[in-house]
């Protein structure tokens, strides 16, 4: 058979502050229950997600997970991004809820992708549709781009953005000559992205700062235009 359909049915602590927070992102509510428990479906045009309350629940705890697959994964990004600023001021990223920013992934064939943190601590992870796809990001080359390609593996797939913090400085702490310098901004600004996550604002500050110590040339820095936007909403977080 075709054209089956399947909605991802996630644990929260709260079907109210669910709701209100995909909100923010552009869903509306399909299904609302509370007895004989509580539950709520949510759609974004063909996105759909449905959410059940357990009493107690911690969302530091929680395994919940799924895959969306988009034909852009850019676009997609950009229309939550406008409702947080919208609603909250600013991109989340930091706490919970919160969300990344879209990444190549080397554990998936150099496809970007990026996830969103909800207020019940599951992973809604986005990422372009292969069959969609644009050619797949070339493999990494240079020693911080490897770095940086591991470091993504480690916190925007896996959550340990403990682990991707001890790479990236070991690899900050040994600085060389052929360093790519375009690279090097965006290891500093990732970094700093994922203190802001550790909720580390004074390493978030500090990682900054040394961005505006790099010296790009005019091809540099057009180059770098994407990682300064990120840094940008970033130090409006700090703020």
């Amino acid at each position: 058979m075709t054209n089956e359909v399947t909605v991802p049915l996630l644990p929260c602590a709260s079907i109210d502050d669910i709701e209100a927070f995909y909100r923010v992102l552009g869903f509306r509510t399909t299904y609302i229950q509370r007895k004989p428990y509580a539950c709520i479906g949510l759609q974004r045009e063909d996105l759909n997600l449905q959410f059940f309350e357990i009493a107690g629940f911690d969302p530091e705890q929680s395994y919940g997970s799924c895959i969306v697959l988009t034909s852009d994964i850019a676009e997609l990004h950009r229309a939550f991004a406008a409702g947080m600023r919208a609603a909250y001021g600013k991109v989340l990223v930091s706490g919970m809820p919160r969300m990344t920013r879209p990444r190549a992934r080397k554990n998936a064939d150099g496809i970007g992708g990026f996830s969103v943190i909800d207020p019940g601590g599951n992973w809604i992870r986005v990422f372009q549709n292969t069959a969609t796809a644009p050619t797949p990001a070339p493999a990494p080359a240079g020693r911080l781009a490897k770095v940086l390609a591991n470091a993504v593996v480690l916190a925007d797939s896996k959550g340990d953005a403990g682990q991707a913090v001890r790479i990236l400085d070991s690899a900050l702490a040994r600085p060389q000559a052929d360093d790519d310098p375009v690279t090097h901004v965006e290891v500093l600004v990732y970094r700093a992205e994922l203190a802001m996550a550790l909720d580390d604002r004074e390493t978030a500050t500090a990682m900054l700062a040394r961005v505006e110590h790099i010296t790009l040339t005019e091809d540099e820095t057009g180059r770098a235009a994407p990682t300064f936007e990120i840094a940008a909403d970033l130090a409006a977080a700090l703020r």
